[in-house]
């Protein structure tokens, strides 16, 4: 099989299919599409709440030493923020870095909650486009295929001049009429394309800004329970260092940086 016949073949099937199909993809995906751009909205609406309100009334409650009201507050809120906080409020009582971890994996599973589907948006918004030049492609081949044909055809044996003449007029005006037709299906291919992408490439953008606003402020939340939990930890030890370091009974002696005080204490 030579090259030329495989070119034929694939042309005549292209051809034969005609863009058409194209445009039913396009279609299909676009409402698919749609229905993403939807479910995403809801769940981003869903999860709002006042960030700036909650950490201030959970560092308020902390630094009282509330956590029973802290946690309260957190499973009141419907945000992604302060069920990645809530974990780390949970794990509070096994010390600092045990929340700290307890939020890291919370704030990884809600990411992914967050991100599910986008990927779908920004592949269509990427390829959209692509697919809408193949039906172009198709299409324009298709127009020129036809135009081959209408010069190729015979002017079938006519009795006078005037009937030759007639056929040929005929056959001029049916190969630019067929050859718009196929360029018009190959431009609404590509119309069609980019209506497709230019809204699921603007709802990527705007979802995926709200996915990075959200991990910021969650990160911004953990540390206001993280600060609690440090400083705490770090009293207990101070204290529990103080108290070991003086023995039970043993009498409380004033250091004085005077020495003629410790000279005449020793006489």
């Amino acid at each position: 099989m030579g090259n030329n016949e495989i070119i034929e073949r694939v042309k005549n099937a292209m051809v034969g299919a005609g863009a058409g199909w194209v445009l039913w993809l396009m279609l299909i995906l676009s409402v698919v599409s749609l229905a993403i751009m939807l479910e995403r909205a809801w769940l981003y609406f869903s999860l709002r709440d006042d960030v700036g309100a909650l950490m201030r009334e959970l560092g308020k409650m902390l630094r009282a030493g509330d956590l029973d009201g802290a946690r309260k507050r957190l499973e009141g809120s419907p945000s992604a923020e302060a069920a990645v906080v809530l974990a780390g409020v949970v794990e509070a009582s096994y010390g600092a870095e045990a929340a700290e971890q307890a939020m890291a994996g919370a704030s990884a599973l809600q990411k992914t909650k967050l991100e599910k589907r986008l990927a779908y948006l920004g592949t269509l918004g990427n390829n959209a486009p692509f697919i809408g030049l193949l039906g172009t492609v198709i299409g324009i081949v298709g127009a020129f295929e036809e135009l081959g044909k209408a010069n190729a055809k015979p002017v079938a044996q006519a009795a006078g001049a005037a009937a030759a003449s007639a056929a040929a007029a005929a056959s001029a005006q049916i190969a630019p009429q067929a050859v718009m037709t196929n360029i018009a299906e190959a431009l609404v291919a590509t119309a069609v394309g980019l209506v497709v992408a230019i809204p699921a490439v603007a709802a990527f953008n705007m979802f995926q800004r709200i996915v990075k606003t959200t991990l910021s402020n969650t990160d911004a939340l953990g540390h206001v329970l993280l600060a609690y939990l440090k400083s705490t930890d770090k009293g207990v030890a101070h204290a529990g260092a103080t108290a070991a370091a003086v023995p039970a009974g043993a009498p409380s002696r004033r250091v004085s940086t005077n020495p003629r005080e410790d000279d005449e204490g020793a006489n």
